[in-house]
């Protein structure tokens, strides 16, 4: 199980605020955090931006949950705020699919910032993770990983 606990920790220190992150068997890798939601949404998207990414678009994904829930008489909430931004870099696309074509799955990148309804007060970030044996022996690759955790560790220490 990767970690990047280290670096968050300092931020956490500095920022006053509690974070973590971990990648397991799930594909992803969570951050958590005990600032307000929408800070560190405020947080991703100007991280994005001052990068000069392209965010493609802001999902509401939350809202769309509660309204199909509803509309198919599901019980229960998953989410109090759910919000997903695809993004871009045209330069990193280029790379990872000159390396490998295939690899135009990846694109978009997606970096989702949420509450659980269970964990009021903790707000989470999640990402996708690329495995150690991608990232082995494709510098795009790595650069991509980098990128997404940059990205969400940006969002934390607003």
């Amino acid at each position: 199980m990767a970690s990047y606990t280290r670096p968050l920790l300092m931020l956490a220190l500095i920022g006053g605020i509690l974070s973590s992150a971990a990648a397991d068997d799930s594909g992803y890798v969570t951050y958590r955090s005990e600032a307000s939601f929408e800070d560190v949404f405020f947080g991703l998207r100007s991280a994005i931006e001052e990068r000069g990414l392209y965010i493609n678009s802001v999902m509401d994904i939350g809202g769309m949950l509660e309204r199909t829930g509803k509309d198919l008489g599901l019980e229960g909430r998953t989410y109090t705020q759910a919000r997903s931004i695809e993004l871009c870099s045209a330069v990193l696309a280029r790379e990872m699919t000159n390396e490998n074509p295939a690899r135009i799955v990846n694109c978009p990148f997606i970096i989702s910032v949420y509450q659980r309804a269970d964990a009021p007060g903790v707000t989470y970030v999640a990402h996708r993770e690329i495995p150690p044996e991608e990232r082995a022996g494709s510098p795009a690759m790595t650069k991509v990983a980098a990128m997404l955790q940059s990205l969400a560790e940006a969002a934390l220490s607003w």
